[in-house]
């Protein structure tokens, strides 16, 4: 393991070589983890212009064994500050300056104005740079080892998913099933939630990131569900629609057959050397047509990993092509206020047709069942 994250760290430092910087200061936390193996709470990662020591984690406090936190890269030299809530990253300023750096390049999207002043001030003589998203575009192809980490948490969800769905649903509240499917992830072995469990149940289901209320479950109601696990610090997420009780109305079955075609529009899209925005237009196309064009979300999908929403953006106006190996969902849906809706999410990988095609992780059924 210690090799991969060194190679992660020398592509890294490539990349600011040749954009001019002799260090780079990591302070996004999911970036630390990437780099480093380990993020402890506050821990930023200094990037030297060599391999070796002049990689150093910096903590505010002396890194713990809690496995949600991940091991540090037994290669780097672990720095722990002195005084209780020193800011590791002005402590990296320090440190690039003392060994003579003259450029640091830093993530200026995580940094607060103030830490950024606060850089200025102790090392005046380095001069600042952005790393502008490189560590994020490193992280879009997952080696297998990282997928291998999101196929288990898919199969965590799919067992949370379908033990749900035999228990008894009609008059429980949207937060209790929520709360249930969270502790049948833990139970599974999960390391927690990959984010909030969502359970829209009638005129709120087909919401994205519905927040769970109080609301209870009724017969006749559609029921969404959208969860994930989070195992080894990578993601995954699953969304199906149910309906409760009842044989569906036919408004109902209609509106799922036009979800379920647009999600497998998505999917069959995800192929190599795709745009991004033709996946997106695959489905949307199909709601579209069906008349859905003003009540469907914003993007079909985005990349999951040690993030849950990361690049690549499945979204009518993002920009690139997607390359094998780069795990993103598919989940389209659709809301009609005050009747409620339908969404359909999958994990997907993205493999080339000689591989089989899309490498669909979360498997649980996506037929209109009555529950």
């Amino acid at each position: 393991m210690s090799e991969l994250y060194a190679a992660r760290r020398g592509r890294l430092r490539d990349r600011c070589a040749a954009a001019g910087s002799g260090a780079a200061l990591v302070s996004r936390p999911a970036n630390v983890r990437y780099l480093a193996g380990g993020a402890p709470p506050g821990a930023v990662l200094l990037l030297g212009p060599s391999a070796g020591e002049a990689d150093v984690l910096i903590c505010p406090g002396t890194p713990t064994a809690d496995p949600a936190d991940g091991r540090p890269d037994e290669q780097l030299r672990i720095m722990v500050l002195p005084a209780p809530g020193g800011d590791a990253v002005v402590a990296a300023a320090r440190t690039a300056a003392a060994a003579g750096a003259e450029s640091l390049a830093v993530e200026e999207n995580h940094l607060t104005v103030a830490r950024h002043r606060a850089l200025g001030s102790v090392a005046p003589t380095l001069r600042l740079g952005d790393l502008a998203g490189a560590v994020e575009q490193l992280r879009i192809v997952k080696d297998e080892e990282e997928i291998a980490s999101i196929r288990i948490a898919a199969e965590i969800t799919d067992q949370a998913l379908g033990e749900l769905l035999e228990s008894i649903l009609v008059g429980r509240t949207e937060r209790h099933l929520a709360l249930e499917l969270e502790r049948r992830l833990v139970d599974h072995g999960a390391d927690g939630t990959a984010f909030p469990t969502s359970v829209a149940t009638g005129p709120n289901s087909g919401l994205g990131r519905h927040r769970p209320s109080d609301r209870r479950v009724e017969e006749g109601d559609f029921l969404s569900v959208c969860l994930g696990a989070n195992y080894r610090g990578y993601r995954c997420e699953i969304g199906r629609t149910f309906v409760i009780g009842t044989t569906p109305a036919e408004w109902q079955i209609e509106l799922y057959d036009v979800v379920f075609a647009a999600q497998r529009a998505g999917r069959e899209a995800l192929v190599p050397g795709a745009e991004y925005r033709q996946v997106d237009r695959a489905a949307r196309h199909v709601l579209a047509a069906a008349g859905h064009g003003e009540a469907v979300a914003p993007r079909t999908g985005h990349g999951v990993g040690l993030e849950i929403e990361e690049d690549p953006q499945l979204a009518p106006a993002a920009m690139g092509k997607l390359d094998a190996c780069v795990p993103v969902t598919v989940e389209p849906g659709v809301h009609l206020p005050g009747r409620g809706g339908v969404r359909i999410d999958d994990t997907l990988v993205v493999r080339p047709e000689a591989d089989g095609g899309p490498e669909l992780l979360t498997i649980t059924t996506k037929e209109l069942l009555a529950l």
